[in-house]
């Protein structure tokens, strides 16, 4: 069943982010404890380190082990993000993470009855918003992608699309996301991680349509802010630098464009040493694995070297010697923490 909904993309930005669309969003890490079950409290605590300075949060997304873990362990890391972000007064956005279009339709209905997420100027909830890949499998054409995303759509509630062709293996062309734009008001945001940016740079019309880049790296010259296509950012590396991103956009909105690129290339460096070591590592994916060897020095500080390595979904840990360099990096940039967010 459709939910009723605002006439225009203005409306819905306007109903769901009377304060405005959050610059910066993160796909928020998924902790778990040594039996493998999800760690609330530490969840709990990094959302709280990271809400100063980061807004809005896509959960689980491919960072958060999305594409991993079983729908109960969806919904418990949901309800307790949904009752967390609303706490704290952030923006929520369901990841939906299926690779066929029926599936994400069940999903949405399902947690559109179950779980009112966001937060109003005035703290009463606003209807959930999802964000959705496109359905998997290279051969798709546009038409496919486009009927299916379509569909899903319809279903009347706020979405944003997600570029993600390391995972559905096709990327929605920008003559398709900008039909959907047109057709579609409860399309709100539109999240491209495949690095090549075709549609950003495209310059077709996406009626305001709020777009977010998930690539990493040189962060300054991204930003419409900063003379490049983007709206705003949802990265992965906002699970660790939350402050020093935020720090990025606030130095382009007030024109500081040399120091924004000078933080922007120390962020830079650093996210490149760090991606480079989890590469190969046979269990996670990237994303979530260079962010939680990060994301342990922040945890505990200079000392997190000696602490256990992080826990991933599948069960492993992340190797010691990943830690260590992980650690190297960060200190060599100057971004080692003098204090944990857990101490």
């Amino acid at each position: 069943m459709s939910m009723p909904s605002p006439d225009t993309r203005a409306d819905w930005h306007a109903r769901l982010f009377p304060r405005g669309i959050p610059p910066l969003w993160c796909p928020l890490l998924t902790h778990y404890s040594d039996d493998g079950s999800l760690d609330h409290a530490r969840i709990t605590a990094h959302l709280r380190h990271l809400a100063p300075h980061v807004k809005g949060f896509l959960i689980p997304g491919s960072t958060g082990d999305g594409w991993e873990m079983s729908d109960a362990e969806i919904r418990e890391l949901l309800r307790l993000a949904s009752e967390q972000t609303a706490k704290l007064g952030l923006h929520l956005l369901i990841g939906v993470l299926k690779t066929q279009a029926h599936d994400a339709c069940a999903v949405m209905r399902e947690f559109g009855r179950e779980l009112p997420t966001g937060v109003t100027e005035h703290g009463a909830s606003s209807p959930p918003y999802f964000t959705v890949c496109p359905p998997k499998g290279q051969d798709l054409s546009q038409e496919t992608l486009r009927d299916a995303l379509a569909d899903i759509l319809a279903l009347g509630f706020p979405t944003a699309l997600y570029q993600l062709p390391q995972v559905t293996q096709n990327e929605m062309s920008p003559e398709t996301v900008a039909d959907l734009a047109a057709r579609f008001p409860n399309f709100i945001l539109f999240k491209d991680t495949s690095g090549a940016d075709r549609v950003a740079n495209s310059g077709q019309n996406f009626s305001g349509v709020f777009l977010v880049r998930g690539a990493e790296g040189g962060y300054a010259s991204w930003l419409k802010s900063g003379g490049g296509p983007y709206d705003g950012f949802l990265l992965s590396t906002a699970n660790c630098f939350g402050r020093e991103l935020h720090q990025v956009i606030e130095l382009l909105r007030a024109g500081r464009r040399e120091e924004a690129r000078q933080l922007s290339d120390r962020l830079s460096a650093v996210v490149k040493e760090v991606f480079a070591l989890v590469t190969g590592l046979p269990d996670g994916n990237a994303f979530a694995n260079a962010n939680k060897a990060m994301d342990h020095f922040f945890a505990h500080g200079p000392k997190a070297a000696s602490v256990t390595p992080p826990r991933l979904h599948a069960g492993s840990r992340l190797p010691v010697e990943v830690i260590r360099q992980a650690g190297a990096a960060l200190e060599h940039q100057g971004f080692l923490p003098l204090r944990g967010y857990l101490e």
